[in-house]
Order: C-alpha cells, then structure tokens, then sequence
C-alpha cells in the first residue's frame, strides 16, 4: 500500500477529531515533514517548534484535504512550508552568525535528499532531475529554502519574470513527471 492510500483514509479520520489516526500521520509523516521545516529555517529548535504548529493546523485543518486536488503528502508538506515560513516571517530571515562564507554556497537540488528518503521523495528526485538546471534551481529555493521569487530573482540577479516563468515551466514539468 502506499502512501497516498494510507494517508488519505487518515487525514479524513483526522478530520473527525480522531486523535489516533494524527498520531498515525505523524509518526509517519514526521521526519520528512522535519526536513522540510528544518530546510526552511536552518534551525533544528525552530523546526521542530514549526513542525508542531503545522500538526496543530493539520488537526484544524484535516477537512480542508481534497484528495482530487494532490497528495496527501503535498498538502502535509505546504502545510509544514507555510508554518516554517511564518516563523521565518516573525523572527526575521537572518540568523546571526561568525562564518563569513555562510549564505555563499550554490543552492543544489541534493538539499532534497535530507527531505525524505521515502519512495515518494526518490521519485520527486529523479523528475527533478529531469528538469534544466534553472528550473530546478529555482523549484529548489522556492520550496526547499523557503524563498520568496523576489528574493529568488535577487539572489539569481534575474528579473522577477523570468524566475517566475522557470519555477512555473519547472512545476509543470514535474507534474507531468509525477502523473
């Protein structure tokens, strides 16, 4: 079975108030949903705090899934992106640091691998793949690190359009992919 079948039937008890069925999508859900709040906010403490408002929207919230619109895991995982990127909002994007390189590495799309070593992020991984590097690029530091596309075309020194015609280009490729 896997996991979109599981999840699914999970996320409609969890919807009911059914306390059993979210510790079942925590437990297994949670460390995947860590890595993409610890991406985000490169914070293992504020991670973990993200990951437990996002399990708090996720009870709130489990009504709201719609299986015709994506994954159970997609929608886990915006949930888990949002709440990691209001804390981000809140505290401010920079953490102080005494490393003057920080911040200067290229963003590789391998980030994802600390994401999710299930089938599902495999599969996401070798359609990433598939993509031109700038699509991908982009795909990356928009939902792995959380960034703005304005932020995005700054860092890439692009226009603004530009990055949003390739992160778009990009999702639609990976959809296609994933289908």
């Amino acid at each position: 079975m896997d996991a979109a079948t599981e999840l699914a039937p999970l996320l409609s008890a969890v919807a009911t108030g059914d306390r059993q069925a979210l510790r079942a999508v925590y437990e297994r859900q949670s460390v995947r949903l860590f890595g993409v709040a610890n991406a985000i906010l490169r914070d293992r403490d504020s991670a973990a705090d993200a990951l437990q408002d996002a399990f708090l929207r996720i009870a709130r919230r489990a009504h709201q899934f719609d299986p015709a619109r994506g994954t159970p895991e997609a929608w886990l995982a915006a949930i888990v992106r949002y709440a990691a990127l209001d804390m981000a909002r809140a505290r401010g994007r920079e953490i102080p640091t005494d490393d003057p390189a920080l911040g200067d590495q290229p963003v590789e799309p391998e980030a994802l691998e600390r994401v999710s070593a299930s089938a599902e992020g495999r599969r996401l991984r070798q359609c990433l793949a598939t993509l031109e590097e700038r699509n991908r690029r982009g795909i990356v530091l928009a939902f792995v690190h959380g960034l703005s596309h304005a932020q995005i075309a700054a860092q890439l020194e692009l226009p603004l359009g530009t990055v949003k015609a390739w992160i778009r280009r990009g999702l639609l490729r990976l959809r296609e992919c994933l289908a």
